[in-house]
């Protein structure tokens, strides 16, 4: 399994830790890390010009330099693993700007097929409040994605900090890391979207045929969605099954 941690903030405290602690119960021989820092990896602000939904994602300013790799990076993982701390109630600022350049990827537009064949996890810390908030913010855009199992994991570690909480807490939470890996490893190779997740599509696939949009029709029409093909179903276009 080809595993992208997207770590929300270049500090390595709580929610690293916990990130971490999630890796190691999830990863199994032969598996593959990659790991990418926020803002290092991707530094610049979405500048809203929407030149990615209008035209191409290669027109975006910071295509070449930054996106243009992380893309690769997201497509080719099987699982993905967003990071965060809470800031003020939501995700880091750097975790925003990039899922902010990635709304020609929401599936009004157009979604990547990859995603609806992928699992994710969403980490959040918090010192207090905010936790449900901050996850919302990620899950909310890969749901738009299409991403198939999304799966969320939020820790009240207190203003000290994750190495300072009480044993019983941590025991908790790796507890809770144990059972989101067994459900990652719920065959893998079997994954696929949910009725919600099916629903939306179709929603957006109606929008799409009906709009004024023509670089998102066309990339419908090319992958077959206005017509017979789905995202979720395989070469021979049988529906995988679980």
């Amino acid at each position: 399994m080809n595993i992208l941690m997207i770590n929300g903030t270049m500090r390595k405290g709580s929610t690293y830790q916990v990130g971490k602690l999630a890796i190691e119960e999830i990863m199994q021989e032969g598996d593959q890390l990659t790991e990418l820092f926020l803002p290092k990896d991707m530094p610049e602000f979405c500048r809203g010009c929407a030149a990615c939904i209008r035209e191409s994602e290669t027109r975006c300013l910071d295509y070449l330099m930054y996106m243009k790799r992380f893309t690769r990076m997201i497509d080719e993982a099987d699982l993905l693993i967003f990071t965060s701390p809470v800031y003020v109630m939501h995700v880091s600022g750097a975790m925003k700007a990039l899922l902010d350049h990635y709304g020609y990827r929401c599936m009004i537009h157009r979604p990547e097929a990859s995603m609806f064949g992928k699992q994710a996890i969403c980490i959040v810390t918090a010192a207090g409040g905010g936790i449900r908030s901050a996850l919302k913010d990620i899950k909310d855009s890969l749901l738009y994605w299409g991403v198939a199992r999304i799966y969320t994991l939020g820790v009240k570690v207190g203003t000290s900090g994750f190495e300072h909480m009480e044993q019983a807490a941590k025991d908790q939470v790796t507890e809770n890391i144990r059972k989101l890996a067994l459900k990652i490893h719920r065959e893998p190779a079997a994954v696929k979207p949910g009725l919600k997740t099916k629903i939306l599509f179709y929603i957006m696939r109606k929008v799409v045929r009906d709009g004024n949009n023509p670089a998102d029709q066309k990339y419908w029409e090319e992958k077959g969605w206005l017509a017979k093909e789905r995202p979720w179903k395989n070469k021979t276009g049988q529906q995988v099954e679980e």
